[in-house]
């Protein structure tokens, strides 16, 4: 490697100086903002196949089950934990609504199970509902998708939803796969 024998106070000194003021001031910037990011945490969705971990921005997903990366604030843990508990529970229109516990629960019912066992929801809602709660554009940790037919979350990287399930089964359980949040309004809580 050539050696570089800079002159104090020269052109090359501050050349040198900006470069290593440019790279100090790049890694202190805050993480993009919120509305910068299209699918929460800053996470893109992982390859079919591929395993999302702490490593790689998000929580992993193990048999079925999400498992909340070690530095997730304690409200994205709960939220993980709640869904978890209702993922193999079966599709039933309305369930979920009459009482956060049910025997199966449907889309917004899912998703508000979720948000309620962290503190985040105080009633059920549906999903016209969930398109207006909270503050628009994607969250950092969690973000819930939401019109007036439909309503899914991302939490950590991970799809929580009813749609998109294997032959055969049908209810709320965590995908890997991206669904197009296009057609959905995005919403968050603030901080989350």
């Amino acid at each position: 490697m050539r050696r570089v024998k800079l002159q104090k106070g020269g052109p090359r000194a501050a050349l040198l100086l900006a470069l290593v003021l440019g790279a100090l001031t790049a890694l202190a910037a805050p993480a993009a903002a919120a509305g910068d990011i299209p699918w929460g945490a800053g996470c893109a969705p992982a390859a079919e196949g591929e395993e999302r971990t702490a490593a790689n921005c998000g929580a992993s997903l193990v048999d079925g089950e999400a498992i909340p990366p070690p530095g997730a604030p304690a409200a994205v843990k709960q939220v993980i934990r709640a869904a978890d508990e209702i993922r193999y529970r079966p599709y039933i229109w309305g369930g979920g609504h009459r009482s956060w516990l049910s025997r199966g629960y449907d889309c917004s019912g899912a998703v508000g199970y979720a948000l309620h066992a962290a503190g985040l929801l105080d009633v059920t809602m549906v999903s016209g509902q969930l398109e207006y709660w909270g503050e628009g554009g994607p969250g950092r940790w969690i973000t819930v998708y939401a019109n007036q037919e439909h309503v899914f979350m991302v939490v950590a990287g991970l799809r929580f939803d009813t749609r998109d399930d294997p032959a055969g089964t049908s209810g709320p359980r965590w995908h890997r796969s991206w669904a197009d949040p296009a057609a959905f309004k995005g919403r968050h809580v603030a901080g989350l």
